[in-house]
């Protein structure tokens, strides 16, 4: 059984990690709370970053776990299942599990999302990106 404590994390001490594969996408992001990092299970959380423009939409992908997003700065669209939501500081965003879904920077400013999995770890989710 993995054990668990409250633990307080601050997102300016966490590192940023993107793919290296950039057909995945231009995206970076910091893991706030994963089971290989910190000292929790069930959840894992952290926040996510797109530049502005058309070059660094966030290719469309999936996982089995269900996520969500919390909008936490700039303008985008995020699609779920072929469906495009208009998204803003303070929306929420609920992801199916298997969805296929990606988000797009449609502002000036840098979009930042809050996601949160109900999985113990990152590497837990299995990304999978459709062909081209």
């Amino acid at each position: 059984m993995s054990r668990s404590e409250a633990v307080v994390i601050h997102e300016d001490e966490c590192e940023f990690e993107h793919w290296v594969d950039l057909a995945s996408g231009r995206v970076r992001w910091r893991t706030l709370l994963s089971a290989d990092r910190t000292p929790t299970v069930s959840l894992t959380v952290g926040i996510a970053e797109i530049e502005p423009g058309e070059a660094t939409e966030f290719r469309p992908h999936q996982h089995a776990q269900p996520e969500v997003y919390y909008i936490l700065s700039g303008h985008g669209v995020v699609r779920i299942a072929h469906r495009e939501y208009p998204v803003r500081p303070g929306s929420a965003i609920f992801v199916p599990g298997d969805a296929l879904h990606g988000a797009l920077n449609t502002g000036s400013e840098l979009l930042r999302l809050l996601y949160v999995f109900p999985a113990d770890s990152f590497d837990q989710i299995e990304y999978k990106f459709p062909p081209s």
